[in-house]
């Protein structure tokens, strides 16, 4: 395992060491001692989402407030994935920048978003099996988002905004402008 530091404070890629012959491939996808040694995080999982989407779907972007921020480890099983993680803790030096990665079944590569972070996907293959790990539970309440073509973020999405299939939901989201000065992530 390796892990590649992002230009966002705590947001990391994870490069998984892939062993392959005429079998397949086996790697091991999570180790909580290597992987709390390499980031200098102490982590605790627990909770795995699964989700399959069709080209063009974009999730996002999502966050938890308060005490039930979530910090993810994200991972695409089957396709390929644009995945978005936005810094949204006030104090720090990249608040409002964006970071994203291209994540395939056949890379293998990880990102572990910390808390305080906006996150979201858009599939680029014609489908995609995404998972993740949460490190706190799902609290409808404390339900967060961001338009995912705020200006201010001006995320590129590396697909024209015509093929986007969004819910009513991820199509509604408040701007950065608007949430900045409310939500707020230490």
């Amino acid at each position: 395992m390796r892990v590649e530091e992002t230009k966002l404070l705590g947001c990391f890629i994870i490069h998984d060491t892939v062993f392959e012959d005429s079998r397949g491939y086996f790697f091991e996808s999570f180790n909580k001692q290597k992987f709390d040694t390499l980031t200098g995080t102490n982590t605790t999982f627990v909770q795995d989402n699964q989700s399959k989407s069709t080209r063009g779907v974009l999730r996002g972007l999502h966050f938890q407030l308060g005490e039930h921020a979530q910090a993810k480890l994200v991972r695409v099983l089957e396709g390929k994935v644009l995945d978005v993680a936005v810094d949204l803790r006030k104090e720090s030096p990249t608040f409002g920048e964006y970071v994203a990665v291209e994540l395939t079944g056949e890379n293998h590569l990880q990102f572990f978003i910390p808390r305080g972070f906006g996150h979201g996907f858009l599939v680029l293959s014609e489908t995609a099996t995404f998972f993740y790990k949460c490190d706190n539970f799902y609290n409808k309440a404390s339900d967060g988002g961001l338009i995912y073509n705020d200006p201010t973020i001006n995320i590129d999405w590396k697909m024209d905004t015509s093929e986007l299939i969004l819910s009513e939901k991820d199509a509604n989201q408040p701007t950065f402008e608007q949430i900045k000065d409310t939500v707020y992530f230490k």
